[in-house]
């Protein structure tokens, strides 16, 4: 059985076929910007790589307002750089939270879903057939992907961190000559 079919059950699914964890996590995949942490370390470090290139230049540029700044070119530098990881991580952020919604949503045990999209909140029980397949899906291939969005989250802000650390180490170096 591939991943996105359903073994056979007793009742059939009240729950449209797009607000269904499985179909939710398929369409996660499809999308472009979803699919980063997808294909391993390399093509998320690439993508971000090039998000926080696309940021440097107007970092850069908001940066050298300061007087500060553009006497000491190598903080300057070092200010850009920092403040342009922020983009890197915002992406990194919300490519976690729709991750972490699909993961919570297969991993439970009932399925909210909306049937006329008035708001009308129904919840069905999913077959235990579907909920094995579902934990099956969230531990061996998301898990993965979560681990990995995980770590790069932490690399990101730790390096945001030391940017910052060293940015304000060195203007205060910078003041006292």
């Amino acid at each position: 059985m591939t991943t996105g079919e359903r073994p056979p059950q007793d009742s059939p699914c009240p729950v449209p076929p797009d607000q269904r964890p499985l179909e939710e996590y398929r369409q996660l995949l499809n999308s472009w910007f979803f699919r980063w942490p997808t294909g391993g370390a390399a093509g998320l470090g690439r993508a971000l790589g090039l998000s926080w290139l696309l940021a440097l230049g107007p970092c850069l540029l908001v940066a050298s307002g300061s007087l500060m700044l553009r006497r000491f070119p190598w903080l300057l530098v070092l200010a850009g750089a920092s403040a342009a990881l922020l983009l890197p991580l915002l992406l990194l952020l919300r490519q976690w939270l729709g991750w972490r919604y699909v993961e919570a949503r297969l991993l439970a045990e009932r399925v909210d879903y909306e049937e006329s999209g008035w708001y009308d909140g129904q919840v069905w029980e999913k077959p235990i057939s579907w909920r094995l397949q579902d934990r099956l899906v969230a531990s061996h291939e998301l898990a993965p992907v979560m681990r990995r969005l995980g770590r790069a989250i932490a690399t990101t802000a730790g390096l945001l961190l030391g940017g910052s650390g060293l940015l304000l180490a060195g203007t205060r170096l910078c003041q006292a000559l």
